[in-house]
């Protein structure tokens, strides 16, 4: 299953406490305070790892809590730091702050990481507090907390050419054919309902990615068919290759089809409109009325 938009809480881990101890040894009736401090509670880091594709792993596992510090102890002995925790989403996620709706972190290449939560700091033992003044300090530090984001994550593939047109204009069979991709491909409308990439191999070790999105319909760019999810996919792309059906048993009017798209993109991202555009016709072989390439 593609899921390419979730929510998740990200939480710091708690700092440990200080500790109140004083040192007790043979022949040392007043060996002064010895508490030591908390250790540091873990961070949440977010990591690109191109072996992902989906935010799946993260629709049923939406909260991310870092280890809390271990608590000080006597003879000066700091607690132990709380371990982090790494979450892994796919190369191309968008992090935002859910409250605000604030872009904090887009990770478009493999390994980047971003720090989401910082974990508490430790409280002080009572040894630090030990002054001239006041040589037996009967009172610690506790730790602080973490601090915590509520996150929304959203996917945008990764591809150098985008595919769009109207539903069932031949993507899925194009993509099929010119790399290893295989999209579900059957003589309906919406056969695709996912996003699909298709790495297209030039010899001599040279290549390029398709990214092959479901049909757009009119209104696309309001969430009709689920657009507006979807043309998200295609905004980092380099050029668009725009499949149009010139058969003549589809009963479609190419032109006007054409000019829907375009529109479509347009009205959901102006950039779309003036990205380089190649302009295929499909399914000629069924094509009764030469005059409907012109």
């Amino acid at each position: 299953m593609f899921i390419d938009r979730v929510k998740i809480r990200v939480q710091g881990g708690h700092g440990g406490n200080g500790v109140t101890a004083f040192r007790r040894e043979k022949f040392v009736p007043r060996g002064g305070p010895s508490g030591g401090e908390g250790g540091r509670g873990g961070d949440v880091w977010i990591i690109a790892d191109s072996s992902l594709n989906t935010l799946l792993h993260l629709r049923y596992n939406p909260e991310h809590i870092a280890e809390r510090g271990m608590h000080g102890e006597g003879s000066n002995r700091s607690g132990r730091d709380g371990e982090d925790v790494e979450v892994r989403v796919p190369v191309g996620t968008q992090i935002f702050d859910v409250p605000s709706g604030q872009l904090l972190q887009d990770l478009t290449t493999d390994g980047a990481r971003w720090l989401a939560t910082r974990g508490g700091r430790g409280g002080f033992g009572n040894a630090y507090f030990a002054t001239s003044t006041n040589r037996a300090p009967r009172y610690h530090q506790q730790g602080s907390e973490g601090e915590e984001l509520e996150l929304q994550l959203e996917l945008k593939l990764l591809a150098d050419v985008g595919l769009v047109g109207f539903p069932n204009a031949g993507k899925s069979t194009f993509i099929s054919t010119v790399s290893a991709a295989r999209p579900k491909i059957a003589d309906y409308p919406f056969t695709t309902l996912e996003p699909h990439l298709g790495v297209v191999d030039l010899g001599d070790f040279r290549t390029f990615v398709v990214a092959d999105i479901p049909g757009l319909i009119a209104g696309a760019h309001e969430g009709a068919g689920l657009g507006d999810r979807f043309l998200r996919h295609i905004e980092r792309t380099n050029l668009l290759l725009h499949l149009v059906d010139v058969s003549s048993l589809s009963g479609r009017e190419t032109v006007a089809d054409y000019q829907a798209v375009n529109h479509e993109l347009a009205a959901y991202n102006p950039a779309l409109a003036n990205r380089p555009q190649f302009v295929v016709a499909t399914k000629i072989d069924a094509l009764d009325e030469p005059e409907r390439l012109e």
